[in-house]
């Protein structure tokens, strides 16, 4: 590993770039971008008010919920709660509660009807219910908390064995891609282009003495009765993105006078949900009951027990009980003295809509590992269909696998409905190896990939050549666009995803409700492969899917012999064992850059991107990234962006502070990071090539979702790779420093890794020491109650 001999040659003379250019041009964090990072996006101003100021960051509002689909449930029975604070429109229907880990504890509630459903009609309305939904929400045409209001449906049991494959049928050859124009997931204007019910909330926020311009924000949140409701309870303001508790009070007293008290419970129920939101957005599905007692404390509640108390009764919460120390196998520690031994359990607390998504997905990942749960023995069978395992295809294809990793990948794989498969860069030729093999058997076997990026290295490796008629017909696709249809499959009668074995990489980037809206969409039958590398960040979105699923041991798990090559590959693997190691570069595939200070980090990351990589490595600016602990700061993705555009593609910023040739990061979902080139700007906003894809991005939401790209986040460079990558860590951002995001962040260069190091001795404790932020979720007890251990294998 070479220390600053890269860039050593222009240091006598540095060339000095303007680090902090015009704040103003800089667009607003895009909405859900990825998870909390240090210094996120800014907030809107609402009213003056007394209060802590939390972490930045955007919201919903503690009354919006969305269940996923799959919260059918063979012994499910409704059960709808009382309206969160805030919430506008129907109730939602929850499932029954559930006994041993897990167990929901008794909440007040009403109760519904709710009964077995076996027959195939149900199957067929809730598979069929949920490609609508998907369909809608992807498209923008829908909210997604408007869906999955309806009682739960049942799901029949599945079959020991899949059927038959049906062969996909050949899409016709689609023609030139025309630019795709986001349809915005704002309720549609009325006369004037205002959204009804805007003119009255102006009249309300300016009473409060909160920014009229949240009105639109209020009015899409709120519904058409938002104005009445900011009115009978003003934290409702609560709901809005990047409004804090103390400009939610300061409005409150504005509106209410004398009557505005820290106690009111209508700030108790809208804080307790905020609360549970932005817990949200740190990855966490729920909170235990003494942390949200805690923050309820921090904002000034004055009883925090008789907060939770409300909030429960009101529905605004749920409550669960989760077991701790659940010993191997599930099963309980023997009783004494002939009792029962208690076990102990964990109180959470969270919205529904994060426990209906965990839920739905420890039925769906229990359904899937049941598919075999007896599987065939003996020798293999002639006669038995591909998907059979017995069928003799299967052991022909290990047999004739690339690797032994691959082949016990394949053998796995056919004898079980679910399996985890994990290991580095390297190991993604076996997922490969895998769905190619199943292809030829005759099976309709797909690969899923987190980003576009993964996706075209994914084909490649399935020896795909690129540009070859539409990406429907390719067997690689993104998860987004197998779930929108926009790619893959499309879907059977009963609106279930026409696949028989689906392999999705990058899986530690699933977040919870993605994770169930895909398991629900995969047919009786099918088989599921998730894999991803373990060290990497966790999704961005709530939940750890994958380590969920690793730790609760109730599938067949693949690990992969196959290292990563080269410098690059040696120096992150010792990172994910907890070792930052020294390693031979003769290539200066690794260089190390000390720096003094943040603004030397800004100017020296400029000389690199600019002219010692493409100088010594042959990596032009426009493929080596730029990535860095946070968005604030003096050397965030903010100030390196505007030093990188001052010296890579100067320009006025013509539209929203962007430029013809500007590096850009589109956020066309939150969790989702496209990279992307400003080509255009016009009345219908600015366009983008985004990988050969051209996109239209309004011009009402270019702020929100786009911002430039020459530097990046880890958690949005998470899944991608680029031929050269340049990490930066300041020593201002060395609190959020994990193992977890040392291992993402090096792991981003295919041929070049600079590391621009201000951070002293803060990087090797943070990989020694640090492994991850850590998250409350109840999957993997979900799991545990449910999968027998023999399904482990």
């Amino acid at each position: 590993m070479s220390t600053d001999r890269l860039a050593g040659e222009a240091a006598s003379a540095p060339e000095e770039a303007d680090p902090k250019p015009a704040e103003a041009a800089a667009p607003a964090e895009p909405s859900g971008s990825g998870a909390p990072e240090p210094d996120g996006p800014g907030e809107p101003t609402a009213g003056a008010g007394p209060g802590p100021e939390p972490a930045p960051g955007e919201h919903s509002g503690p009354g919006a919920t969305r269940p996923p689909a799959g919260a059918d449930r063979p012994d499910a029975a409704a059960r709808t709660p009382a309206p969160a604070a805030g919430q506008d429109g129907p109730h939602h229907t929850e499932a029954s509660p559930r006994g041993g880990s897990g167990e929901r504890a008794e909440v007040p509630a009403a109760s519904g009807g709710g009964g077995e459903a076996t027959g195939k009609g149900k199957r067929s309305a809730a598979a069929e219910a949920l490609a609508a939904a998907v369909r809608a929400v992807e498209s923008g045409e829908r909210s997604a908390a408007s869906f999955f209001n309806d009682t739960a449906a049942g799901r029949p049991v599945p079959p020991t064995v899949p059927a038959a494959p049906v062969r996909e049928q050949a899409r016709a050859a689609a023609p030139a891609p025309a630019p795709v124009r986001r349809p915005s997931a704002r309720p549609a204007p009325g006369p004037g282009g205002e959204i009804p019910g805007s003119g009255d909330v102006r009249q309300v926020l300016a009473a409060g003495g909160a920014p009229e311009t949240l009105a639109g924000q209020v009015a899409a949140v709120l519904g058409e009765r938002a104005a009445e409701a900011l009115r009978e309870d003003p934290w409702q303001l609560l709901a809005v993105p990047g409004v804090r508790p103390d400009q939610a009070d300061g409005f409150a007293r504005a509106l209410l006078g004398p009557a505005c008290e820290p106690g009111d419970e209508r700030r108790a129920l809208a804080l307790t949900g905020w609360l549970l939101e932005r817990a949200a957005l740190e990855g966490h599905t729920a909170l235990e009951s003494s942390a949200l007692r805690e923050a309820l404390a921090k904002v000034s509640v004055p009883d925090p027990d008789e907060a939770l108390r409300t909030a429960i009764a009101e529905g605004a919460v749920l409550v669960f009980q989760d077991a701790l120390d659940a010993p191997a196998g599930g099963a309980r520690p023997p009783a004494a003295d002939d009792e029962e031994a208690e076990q102990p359990v964990r109180v959470l607390l969270g919205l529904d809509r994060y426990a209906l998504a965990e839920e739905s997905l420890a039925d769906g990942l229990a359904r899937l590992a049941g598919t075999f749960a007896t599987p065939g023995g003996g020798a293999a069978a002639d006669g038995a269909p591909a998907g059979d395992p017995s069928a003799p295809g299967w052991e022909s294809a290990a047999a004739a696998a690339p690797t032994a990793s691959a082949a016990e990948l394949i053998r796995t794989v056919a004898a079980h409905g679910l399996v985890v498969h994990s290991g580095g860069e390297a190991a993604r030729a076996e997922p490969a190896a895998l769905i190619a093999a199943a292809r030829a058997m005759g099976l309709r076997a797909y690969a899923a990939a987190h980003s576009e990026d993964g996706r075209r290295r994914l084909a490649a490796a399935l020896g795909e050549a690129p540009a070859t008629g539409p990406e429907a017909a390719s067997a690689a696709v993104t998860v987004a666009a197998l779930l929108a249809d926009a790619a893959g499959p499309g879907r059977d009668e009963e609106g279930a995803l026409a696949l028989d074995l689906l392999a999705v990489l990058d899986a530690p980037q699933l977040d919870v409700e993605t994770a169930a809206m895909l398991v629900e969409s995969l047919p009786d039958g099918a088989r599921l492969v998730l894999s991803g590398d373990p060290g990497v960040l966790w999704s961005a979105g709530p939940g750890r899917v994958f380590a969920d699923l690793v730790a609760a041991r109730r599938c067949p798990q693949v690990v992969s012999r196959t290292p990563d090559p080269g410098p690059i590959g040696e120096l992150v693997s010792g990172i994910g064992i907890g070792e930052l190691l020294q390693v031979e570069a003769p290539g200066k595939e690794v260089v190390i850059v000390p720096v003094r200070d943040a603004g030397e980090a800004v100017h020296r990351t400029v000389q690199l991107v600019a002219d010692s990589v493409p100088r010594a490595i042959g990596v032009p600016p426009e493929q080596t990234q730029v990535i860095t602990p946070g968005h604030g700061g003096a050397a965030g993705t903010r100030a390196l962006n505007a030093a990188l555009k001052n010296r890579l593609n100067p320009g006025p910023g013509r539209f929203g502070g962007f430029d013809p040739g500007d590096r850009v990061a589109y956020t066309p979902a939150p969790g989702r990071t496209v990279p992307g080139t400003v080509v255009s700007a016009d009345t219908e906003g600015l366009r983008l090539d985004c990988a050969g894809a051209p996109v239209v991005v309004p011009r009402a939401e270019v702020g929100e979702l786009v911002r430039h790209g020459w530097a990046l986040t880890a958690h949005q460079a998470a899944g991608m790779r680029w031929p050269a990558a340049v990490v930066v860590l300041p020593g201002d951002a060395t609190a959020g420093l994990t193992r977890s995001w040392v291992y993402t962040a090096f792991g981003r260069g295919e041929r070049h890794l600079s590391v621009v190091h201000g951070a002293d001795g803060a990087l090797p404790r943070a990989v020694a020491e640090i492994p991850f932020k850590d998250r409350t979720t109840r999957l993997r007890a979900l799991l545990q109650a449910q999968v027998p251990a023999e399904s482990a294998g």
